[in-house]
């Protein structure tokens, strides 16, 4: 019988091969940071950074805004079938004495004026304040299964409990489902300027082109065939007054889950204090040509939205838009301060290496008999 080899009862070495790299043996490089290489490091980002942050400040200074703060607006009745009288009521107010009655909806009609002319592309934005989309069980609360069109299964347990509704004693899944879908924003923004000659001229609001490309394509897809049938066995979210086949009216193009005010809603925002794109104002019409004129305008407002049970606030917010985007002065700031203070540092050091700096050599050449200064 054959002697049983030693080696197949040794058990296995864990020790690394002996190479350079496995042995830690590999030449290593390691920078010296004398004066001569990091004063002129913060000298170059100073004298960088100043010119951009002006650079920003300056576009974003170009951009035009007028900001109305709305959210205590008081409720306007139609008296007589064309003029409408302000009452003491506002409408928010209005909103918590019929919460869970039929009642018509609450409008505001607000005057404002612009002190100067609007050139170029203006946009109307919606804002909130206080509201935290950023909230973790909120973000998560969708099914992007369901929002690229894919109909006939359960919603996915993150839209709990805005997952199913009862309508005419009958459980079914809701469409679109989850929180963030539930509290989309649905106040209706309407707007018109005074023209001498022909009184107040309704400006035409165009609630498409507002979404982002790569969302709307890709993102965001309704099922196949006639939406109402597609949503026939699906309930809207509890919060909705339309179901999502009806969202537009106007274009049947921009209904079911393409339609772009759902989309620039399901983009949840980073702070509680945002803004989203509501309309873009058509500048093909009359009088609307080259921007918004300097003049007297007027706000009218259909106030569905309730944000005292977060203790929010709501605006609405007109802006032109330069090469840059919208008005945003904090990245201008940021690169001015950042620049200033690379400067100063930059300044200082140089100070502190003139008087008690050494060479580079001296440095090199320290051992443990050269004495202290």
């Amino acid at each position: 019988m054959a002697p049983v080899s030693e080696a197949s009862d040794s058990p296995k070495s864990k020790k690394p091969s002996d190479s350079a790299f496995k042995q830690q043996k590999l030449p290593a490089w390691q920078p010296i940071l004398t004066a001569g290489t990091v004063l002129p490091t913060f000298f170059v980002i100073g004298i960088a950074f100043i010119p951009v942050g002006i650079g920003l400040l300056y576009f974003s200074d170009e951009v035009k805004e007028h900001i109305i703060d709305y959210t205590n607006c008081n409720r306007t009745v139609n008296a007589s079938g064309t003029s409408w009288q302000e009452t003491d009521q506002r409408c928010i107010d209005y909103l918590k004495a019929n919460k869970d009655k039929e009642v018509e909806s609450c409008y505001c009609r607000i005057k404002f004026s612009l002190k100067e002319h609007f050139e170029g592309s203006v946009s109307m934005y919606y804002g909130l304040s206080n509201f935290y989309q950023n909230h973790r069980r909120y973000v998560k609360s969708r099914d992007d299964n369901q929002l690229l069109g894919i109909l006939g299964v359960d919603p996915a347990h993150e839209c709990m409990p805005f997952d199913y509704a009862t309508e005419n004693n009958t459980r079914k899944p809701i469409a679109p489902c989850g929180a963030i879908a539930n509290s989309m924003f649905n106040d209706v923004l309407s707007m018109s300027m005074w023209v001498n000659t022909e009184g107040w001229l309704n400006a035409t609001l165009l609630n498409t082109g507002i979404a982002w490309d790569s969302d709307k394509n890709i993102k965001f897809r309704n099922p196949p065939g006639d939406l109402k049938q597609a949503f026939a066995n699906y309930a809207k979210p509890k919060a909705w007054k339309k179901p999502i086949w009806q969202l537009d009216e106007h274009n049947p193009d921009n209904n079911g889950f393409q339609n772009e005010d759902l989309i620039v809603w399901m983009r949840t925002a980073a702070l509680p204090s945002f803004r989203k794109l509501y309309r873009r104002i058509d500048h093909t019409k009359l009088y609307f040509t080259d921007g918004l004129q300097k003049g007297d305008y007027l706000l009218t407002v259909e106030y569905n939205y309730d944000v005292s049970t977060f203790e929010g606030s709501k605006q609405m917010i007109l802006s032109t838009t330069s090469i840059l985007g919208g008005k945003n002065p904090f990245l201008g700031v940021a690169y001015i301060v950042v620049g200033v203070i690379c400067l100063v540092l930059g300044i200082v050091l140089l100070l502190i290496h003139i008087k008690c700096g050494r060479s580079t050599s001296e440095m090199i050449n320290v051992n443990p008999r050269t004495p202290y200064q």
